[in-house]
This record gives structure tokens, C-alpha cells and sequence, in this order.
């Protein structure tokens, strides 16, 4: 058995209801925004983000420290930082963080040996390091059925770096906590021996009729503007931004042919709705399918997954329901739930990645809640 961290006392109580968690894999900061909105006294300590111009995004949203770059660069910068007698990975309520997901993804080759696949193991050292009361992880469904999934099990074994931890994992559709999206993810919730239990949250949109719809989101949105000319330097690069997210409703330009194939895709329509002859040479060797590729979405349900490439309509069904374009980045936050003065920085491939990667903040409001009651809990029993 590993034994904890030496020399690291009690979590304290802090009976302000003052929380405060690491974010790792950070991303621009979608999930810390809905566990923050469920939690309001919860505050990110310290935050972990390899993209700097999403690194640059979080720390001006959330007014926190954030160390640009790998998780394993902050690691060890940690244990440096303690060998000298500083402080090293610090003590805090809650760890929050989405590794990586690509290697176990659905979408093209899944890969057992990627090395994405192994950054949970930083993860779970920084969980180690850290001895919250609670953790959260997220990922893609199919990390439940992955190798991974079950080394991290026996991590809590009584010969792991977690025994002192049992955790709980269950696959949740954004849908049903609110969310105009249909996006479905596995949230592992930790707690340490001692504390009350943090047990996952119910659907508050649990039949398919409550759910919020495209409409809902993004029908009040108006015409597509120009983005402002504005620059800052991010690692020394000069980049766009800060943005705001109604700054972002704006749209790319499309060649003559590609709005000739918008006008004749139907409400609800896709691909298969395109004549012939404005069909590229790959389309019409395939007849066959998803349905989604030039999709319309459709006022009356959830979006689709919001992915990273949303803008791009030949990447699913990501066209407006009646407007001859593709759904804006500001369209995009909106269906992931971010505030209209949430701040993006970069290109606009980099801010549509950004948004394509996060939490939906339903979903994290939800998660948040349920992390407050345990902690009140918590705090009462000791």
C-alpha cells in the first residue's frame, strides 16, 4: 500500500462555505463555470491547461492561476517546488478534470496504445498529491469499457495510490440536466473515506419532452455580424481576442457552390437531400451513410453532439434549421450553455475547438450541486 503524502495535515473546514479545486485538462473552463454556478463558493485554486490561448481564456474567466502546459510538466514542477521546501501540489475540496479522450473515442480509429489514453494516470497522482475531499472526471463512454477504466478501479484497491477513495461512474446525457445538446459522457465521481458520499445527480429533464431544443437556444439570435478587430499576445504570439461569446456570432465565408447546396437542403434535410450535379465526386460514390453530414438541425430537439469543428457543415449535422449557413461559434456556446459574456481568446479555429471541448454547463451546474450538498454534509459531521 502507498502510504499519503507526508507531512500534509486535514483539509480544513471552512464553514464560509469558501471551497476551492484544481482543474486539470482545464480546457477554456466550461466544466469549473457549471460546478461554480452549482457551487457558488467554490474557486479555482490552481488550473492545469496545455493550449495557451485556451490556458489565456480560463485565467481571464476565472481569475486563476494557470500553468500553461502538460500535466506532467506541472507535476513536476510541484515536486521541485517541494524538494526546495515550497509548497508543492496543494491541498484543496475538490480535483475537476476531462483527460484527453481521443484514443478511446467512437469517432475514427480508437487505439488502446494512445499515448491521450495513459494521461489519467497523472490525473489520479495529482488526486494522490492533492487528497481532496472529492474528485470529478470526465470522458467519452467508452473509457467504461476501456483497459484504462479498470486500472483505475484497482487504484482504489487497498495496494493503490487511492485506496483511501471509492468512486462511483455513470454515462450522463446533457440533455437531461438541461441542455439544448445531446451529448452523452461518463462522470466518475471520487470521495475520500470520511466524507459524506457524492453520489451522481438525476435527470431534472428526464422525459424527452422537457428537453430544450435548438429553438430554445439559439432562436433569438439575430443576424451574423462582423468580429471585432482586436488583438493580444498569448505566449508571446499575437492572437485575436479577448472575445466574448455574442461577439462571436459571426460566419465563415462560403463559396457560391456551397450556399447552392445550403438552398436546396430542406428543414430537417441533409446530404442526401443535395441534386446531383452539385454533388462533390466522393458524395456521389456514397450512398450510404450518416445522415448527419450536411445536416439541418431541427428547431423542435437538442442539438446534435457540439463537436470541435462545428462550423464546418460537412463534419454533421451542424447547418442552421433554415438559414443558409452553418451554426456560428456564438450559436455553438449557446447550445453548450455558456453565458453570452463568457471570453474566448485565438483564431476561430482554435475558440470553435475550445468550445467543441467543453462540459456543457448544464450538466456542470448539475454536478456542482451535488457537490455542494455532500460537502454541507461533510462539514456537519465533523
Amino acid at each position: 500500500m502507498r502510504d499519503l503524502p507526508d507531512g500534509l495535515p486535514p483539509v480544513s473546514t471552512q464553514k464560509s462555505e469558501q471551497w476551492t479545486m484544481l482543474d486539470l485538462f482545464a480546457g477554456v473552463g466550461g466544466l469549473s463555470e457549471g460546478i461554480r454556478r452549482g457551487l457558488p463558493g467554490m474557486s479555482t485554486l490552481e488550473a492545469v491547461e496545455m493550449d495557451p490561448r485556451a490556458a489565456a481564456g480560463y485565467a481571464l474567466n476565472h481569475a486563476a492561476h494557470v500553468h500553461t502546459g502538460s500535466i506532467q510538466s506541472w507535476l513536476r514542477e510541484k515536486a521541485e517546488a517541494k524538494r526546495d521546501g515550497k509548497t508543492g501540489v496543494p491541498q484543496v475540496d475538490l480535483v475537476i478534470g476531462g483527460p484527453p479522450c481521443q484514443g478511446f473515442s467512437t469517432l475514427g480509429k480508437r487505439d488502446v496504445e494512445d499515448e491521450r489514453n495513459s494521461l489519467w494516470r497523472e490525473y489520479a497522482e495529482a488526486v494522490y498529491q492533492a487528497q481532496p475531499r472529492y474528485f470529478v472526471m470526465e470522458n467519452v463512454p467508452a473509457f467504461l469499457s476501456s483497459p484504462q477504466f479498470k486500472l483505475l478501479r484497482a487504484m482504489t484497491g487497498e495496494d493503490g495510490i487511492l485506496h483511501n477513495y471509492t468512486f462511483e461512474a455513470r454515462i450522463l446525457n446533457s440533455a437531461q440536466f438541461g441542455a439544448a445538446q445531446v451529448r452523452k459522457r461518463v462522470i466518475v465521481l471520487g470521495t475520500r473515506i470520511g466524507q459524506a458520499p457524492l453520489s451522481h445527480p438525476e435527470p431534472t429533464h428526464a422525459d424527452e419532452s422537457t428537453w430544450r431544443t435548438v429553438s430554445d437556444a439559439i432562436s433569438h439570435v439575430g443576424d451574423v455580424a462582423l468580429l471585432p478587430s482586436r488583438k493580444i499576445s498569448v505566449a508571446g504570439k499575437v492572437t485575436g481576442g479577448p472575445f466574448t461569446a455574442r461577439e462571436l456570432h459571426v460566419s465563415r465565408n462560403f463559396s457560391q457552390k456551397s450556399l447552392e447546396r445550403f438552398k436546396s437542403i430542406p428543414l430537417g434535410g441533409n446530404r442526401f437531400d443535395i441534386p446531383t450535379v452539385l454533388l462533390s465526386e466522393c458524395w456521389k460514390k456514397h450512398k450510404s451513410g450518416s445522415g448527419d453530414v450536411m445536416g439541418r438541425l431541427h428547431w423542435n430537439k437538442p442539438s446534435v453532439t457540439i463537436r470541435t469543428e462545428f462550423i464546418k457543415p460537412e463534419k454533421g449535422r451542424y447547418l442552421h434549421p433554415e438559414l443558409h449557413r452553418s451554426i456560428t461559434p456564438f450559436e455553438g456556446a449557446l447550445l453548450q450553455g455558456f453565458p453570452d459574456e463568457y471570453r474566448f481568446i485565438g483564431s476561430m479555429t482554435d475558440i470553435v475547438r475550445q468550445i467543441g471541448n467543453a462540459v456543457p454547463i448544464p450538466l456542470g451546474v448539475a454536478i456542482g450541486q451535488r457537490i455542494a450538498e455532500a460537502l454541507r454534509a461533510s462539514d456537519r459531521q465533523e
